[in-house]
């Protein structure tokens, strides 16, 4: 992907640098166990971003099994490409896979479901896409009200920039409600659903590190866009209100909550 634009590839180096280790890294593992991963499988990774829960199951399947990620986004597939060469990257949406019918033992996805513009639609290709009996694991964020420190962030932006900021920090969370997406699963037709809210940690370098990215980073990439004034008068009062998740180092450290839901494609 060489004639990916260059501010494309930066942004995802950034998404890489930062939030991985941050947030998502953490949930490799309970994503891949709710799939059951094994040596020899062949695994797709919907909206694999980076690819740091695709580099998980390349692990548990190892040489003899074979993992594919799609994404939509080429900056992502870039730096994810060259962080695993030998995964099979296709640039795609989850409402339309690039792949034939049975062709994976399993299919994962962190953290994408909620920005899908059909979940229904996305889910059916993901078991259209799995083997009879296949696995099927999904994980998305718990209600913002359950993860404080974001919860705090959103009432202090939501003060200042108004509704449709504060819409734009809610997103990422918008499948909150565990039994919901137990639901959606069921209706795509998945079979045997479970689910699981596990408890993890967000860990930024320091308050303004986290609310800097928000407020120019996913804000924009969310459609708001903020003036500086404002922008800094966010930035200001983010280091008094979310001194309470602060460490002695300077560290920003509070407990995250996510629903790990597990199924089957039908026998």
């Amino acid at each position: 992907m060489s004639d990916v634009p260059a501010d494309q590839v930066d942004a995802a180096r950034a998404y890489e640098s930062l939030f991985v280790p941050a947030l998502f890294a953490q949930w490799t593992e309970p994503t891949a166990s709710a799939a059951d991963l094994q040596r020899g499988q062949a695994v797709l990774d919907v909206a694999c971003g980076t690819g740091v829960l695709t580099a998980e199951a390349a692990e548990r399947v190892g040489a003899s099994g074979s993992v594919a990620g799609v994404d939509p986004n080429p900056g992502m597939l870039t730096v994810a490409g060259e962080r695993l060469p030998a995964v099979d990257w296709r640039q795609g949406t989850a409402e339309d896979l690039p792949f034939p019918d049975a062709r994976f033992d399993a299919v994962v996805s962190q953290f994408g479901l909620m920005f899908f513009q059909d979940r229904g639609q996305a889910l059916r290709e993901m078991l259209r896409v799995l083997k009879p009996s296949g696995r099927l694991a999904v994980t998305v964020w718990d209600r913002i009200e359950n993860i404080p420190g974001y919860f705090t962030e959103m009432q202090l932006i939501e003060k200042h920039a108004g509704t449709a900021a504060a819409d734009a920090v809610r997103a990422p969370f918008a499948l909150g409600d565990r039994e919901g997406v137990v639901d959606l699963l069921r209706g795509a037709g998945a079979v045997s659903v479970s689910a699981t809210t596990p408890s993890g940690r967000a860990r930024f370098p320091s308050i303004r590190t986290m609310a800097e990215a928000e407020l120019r980073g996913w804000l924009p990439l969310m459609g708001v866009s903020l003036e500086e004034a404002i922008i800094q008068t966010i930035l200001n009062e983010a280091e008094s209100d979310l001194a309470a998740y602060a460490t002695v180092s300077g560290e920003l450290d509070f407990e995250v909550t996510a629903h790990v839901v597990a199924a089957q494609k039908a026998a």
